[in-house]
């Protein structure tokens, strides 16, 4: 695991704001030409084809949350921005973090960057950051960011930590990433896409495009990302997290039931996370989405041409700089992966 770990240190130093990826996309791109992986880029998705692109079809998203400067020493959360707004409706995970957690990003060090060629622009501190509702955003004040233009991208500053067997930082979806390299490096050669403005709601509508452009169909497209539960002692009794649906698809895919009888022979410990939040509903008597996935939208748009399933690594400090899973977790996904796409069992 040590060669994942590698990579996963350098994919977090390498900003990827929601709609400003192009320097991390870049920075994968030279990864897997490294390891003799035909690269390919196309608006809002990176692809990478194996010598065998059948073989598998893997997703992940690229875009991590950020800022973004939009006037004089004004800065804003760059998923909600006006032109990224997509569809709030105040369900998903992202806006209730908006509402509820604008006091953690103060004193969060920040960088900004050029958006094309990934040039590092300064080093920055958070003052304040406080809810405006007429314009439903987080506005951020900043310490050394006054001669920043509109447009230009903010990442928070991170690192990986590893302790014990906790692995901390901004995972929300470089570990998938790191993951999907790694698999590269031992012997996958099916299909991988690395997609754009995941955050915002945008990335199923760049892979939509793909299949499309292509006259591609599947059932098997596995996307992998990160799971939010509330507790540690919860992660640490799952080890992968699978869904049969969400709040816009059921997942039908013989991906599912290969997943769990994997994770059965390799002792991997699994939750159904709509299975999860309906208990939990249940539970307090409560009623709220499922949960929004760029496969459900992909499923619902394509009327179940494009189908698959999620494969999910528990968490916990969901969409924050110290988000949190196990090295379990982490291992559990690529024992799962290694079974479907390498050893063939």
């Amino acid at each position: 695991m040590e060669l994942f770990y590698d990579i996963l240190k350098q994919l977090i130093r390498i900003p990827s704001v929601v709609g400003a990826e192009q320097p991390f996309f870049m920075f994968i791109k030279r990864e897997l030409e490294e390891l003799g992986i035909t690269v390919e880029y196309y608006d809002g998705v990176l692809v990478a084809k194996g010598n065998n692109p059948q073989r598998g079809y893997i997703s992940a998203h690229a875009d991590r949350h950020g800022l973004i400067c939009t006037g004089h020493n004004e800065f804003q959360y760059a998923a909600f921005i006006a032109k990224n707004k997509a569809d709030l409706t105040g369900d998903s995970s992202s806006e209730q973090l908006l509402h509820n957690f604008t006091a953690r990003f103060v004193d969060e060090k920040v960088q900004a960057y050029q958006p094309w060629a990934g040039s590092y622009l300064g080093l920055g501190s958070i003052k304040d950051a406080f809810l405006c509702e007429r314009r439903n955003n987080i506005i951020f004040k900043i310490d050394g960011f006054d001669y920043l233009l509109p447009g230009i991208p903010i990442a928070f500053m991170d690192k990986l930590v590893i302790n014990d067997d906790l692995v901390s930082a901004q995972l929300d979806n470089v570990i998938s990433i790191a993951i999907i390299i790694y698999l590269y490096s031992l012997g996958y050669q099916g299909t991988a896409f690395f997609t754009a403005s995941e955050e915002a709601g945008k990335s199923w509508r760049f892979l939509l495009e793909w299949f499309r452009r292509f006259n591609i169909k599947t059932d098997e497209l596995l996307v992998l990302d990160t799971s939010p539960y509330p507790t540690l002692e919860e992660i640490r009794n799952i080890d992968i997290v699978l869904r049969h649906r969400d709040s816009n698809a059921v997942f039908r895919s013989p991906l599912k039931n290969r997943i769990r009888k994997i994770a059965t022979k390799e002792k991997i410990k699994f939750s159904f996370k709509d299975t999860y939040l309906k208990n939990k509903m249940r539970k307090n008597g409560t009623v709220r989405s499922l949960g929004t996935t760029e496969l459900g939208r992909l499923i619902h748009a394509t009327k179940g041409e494009i189908q698959g399933t999620t494969l999910q690594i528990p968490t916990i400090g969901y969409h924050t700089v110290n988000e949190t899973t196990t090295t379990r977790a982490i291992e559990s996904m690529i024992t799962v992966l290694k079974n479907i796409y390498i050893t063939q069992e």
